[in-house]
């Protein structure tokens, strides 16, 4: 046991260092050369360091012995199964994306998911043997244990299917199932907007919303794997004034049973909507972009869309953020394309409602957000095979 967490030791210190020498190992594992050297020695056997050919050298003696880390000993694929795509990347074992495939979400849903993951494959010239784990992330809850989608209002189709089963015939390694904003949370994390975090909020912000948690550095899934649905949290109903729905016609208020309410109050087509009852923009293909634009621009009828939409956001947000008191919040999803100007209104209501002041940043990740959660997931389950 004691050599096993040598070895690890060791291995971590040249993931982190890579190239070392052995004396950079020394130090940073606090080992004695001795077991620092057997670590290596076992580390190259199972094919996950090897030595560089001598790139420095020493006044006198000999040149010193290098170690790299072999980050692709293996590979990890990560997988975003979306309404009208489905991305897949190929990373190394030191989390370097290699290759990566997009494809619209055909008729069949899980021919579609092992499709793009076979292409990702092959355009990184990588076949199944070769992957540790693959990681995909839906919508909807998720059942831990199990891998079963529970429920899935952002691809109906996709609930009970069995996912599971269907991808294991591409590896022999192992395949699971995570709720997409929890591992987009996971991704901003790892490599975007609130590296080394460990108090957190994500929020995805588009048609629909939810939210991703990480509490003292681990995510958070509630017990039943529905934590952060705010979605579907009401704050609008029994106060003064109009509900949301009325403003939006018979058409909306037929989706509140399909959404939250909290979606149907902030969502993409709602701003859509307001804008267009304001008059502050002409019909446009992508009428959310035009509104947050003219905002930009000044327009008084499209600021004033964008004022009232962030007031409502921020007070969703408040009563999350009110229960969790995290240190830094992302937006994330397609609204976070509006930028500066969305978030300093959201920003501006969103500060009388709480009592503390968490760091309000855009996503960095954007679109790549849960593809690249997904790929950090993959590799904390790959580590497992690690000696």
């Amino acid at each position: 046991m004691l050599r096993q967490i040598n070895s690890r030791a060791v291995l971590r210190a040249v993931r982190e260092r890579s190239p070392a020498r052995v004396a950079d190992l020394m130090q940073a594992t606090g080992l004695s050369r001795p077991a620092v050297t057997r670590a290596v020695a076992e580390l190259r056997d199972a094919g996950l360091v090897a030595d560089v050919d001598e790139t420095a050298q020493v006044s006198m003696g000999r040149p010193a012995q290098w170690i790299r880390f072999r980050a692709e000993a293996g590979y990890v694929v990560g997988v975003d199964v979306g309404s009208h795509k489905v991305v897949a990347m190929v990373a190394d074992l030191a989390g370097t994306v290699v290759a990566s495939r997009q494809m619209a979400t055909g008729e069949r849903l899980l021919q579609s998911v092992r499709d793009t993951i076979a292409e990702a494959l092959a355009k990184a010239d990588l076949t199944g043997e070769d992957v540790w784990a693959i990681v995909v992330g839906t919508p909807g809850i998720v059942e831990e244990s199990s891998g079963e989608v529970l429920l899935a209002p952002g691809i109906p189709g996709l609930a009970h299917l069995p996912v599971l089963d269907e991808l294991r015939t591409i590896t022999p390694s192992p395949v699971l199932i995570e709720n997409d904003i929890n591992l987009a949370v996971l991704g901003e994390r790892w490599c975007g907007a609130a590296v080394g975090s460990d108090s957190l909020v994500f929020v995805h912000w588009g048609v629909r919303i939810g939210a991703g948690i990480i509490i003292d550095g681990k995510p958070y899934r509630g017990a039943n794997g529905a934590a952060g649905e705010i979605g579907f949290v009401d704050v609008f109903s029994g106060l003064d004034g109009p509900d949301p729905a009325p403003l939006l016609g018979a058409r909306a208020a037929n989706a509140v049973s399909e959404k939250g309410a909290f979606e149907h109050a902030v969502g993409a087509q709602t701003i859509a909507d307001l804008a267009h009852a304001a008059e502050a923009l002409a019909p446009s293909p992508d009428a959310v972009a035009a509104v947050f634009a003219a905002a930009t621009e000044g327009d008084p009828a499209a600021l004033e869309v964008v004022d009232r939409i962030a007031a409502r956001f921020a007070r969703g947000l408040a009563a999350l953020l009110l229960i969790l008191d995290p240190r830094e919040v992302i937006i994330g999803g397609g609204l976070s394309r509006a930028g500066e100007t969305l978030l300093a209104a959201i920003d501006r209501h969103l500060r009388p409602r709480i009592l503390t002041s968490p760091r309000l940043v855009l996503s960095d990740l954007g679109s790549d957000a849960v593809a690249l959660g997904a790929v950090r997931r993959a590799l904390d389950h790959a580590e497992q095979r690690l000696p």
